[in-house]
């Protein structure tokens, strides 16, 4: 099994569609029109092989309550400076207090990339224009397996 796409919910199909394919640089890989009431958008961050899809009709989910999606860079700092610049607003980098995966929320984040820059330490957030939340999380060296 793989993981393929990921469902967001969001109140305006053309602004979420110009933030992840302008302002992210997500490729579009579809915008179907299926009925009144029934549109179907797919994108896909570079590099992945795991989509996200938002439109009208899909989810009962209220916009804005995904939390917690991670892209992997492996530069966080030179990630950051890209989405910036593309008028994206990021918050970090940061490192968690116990220098582990991040807490929820705000909670024992420590301003600036993992001292060591430890591979899954160093962390920066992000919200889609519904307040879908995201991560990105600098990986350099994967762990066995991975």
């Amino acid at each position: 099994m793989k993981l393929e796409v990921v469902v967001l919910p969001v109140t305006d199909v053309d602004s979420a569609k110009d933030f992840y394919t302008r302002q992210m640089g997500f490729r579009l890989d579809a915008d179907f029109l299926i009925e009144e009431g029934y549109r179907i958008v797919q994108v896909t961050p570079p590099g992945s092989s795991c989509s996200i899809i938002f439109g009208d009709g899909l989810t009962t989910a209220a916009a804005g309550t995904v939390q917690g999606l991670h892209l992997i860079v492996s530069d966080i700092e030179q990630a950051r400076e890209e989405l910036t610049g593309r008028g994206v607003d990021v918050t970090g980098p940061f490192h968690d207090a116990t220098g582990a995966f991040h807490h929820a929320g705000d909670l024992a984040r420590i301003p600036g990339p993992h001292p060591q820059r430890a591979s899954y330490g160093s962390f920066a957030s992000f919200s889609d224009p519904d307040g879908n939340g995201w991560f990105l999380q600098e990986v350099t060296e994967r762990l066995p397996g991975r």
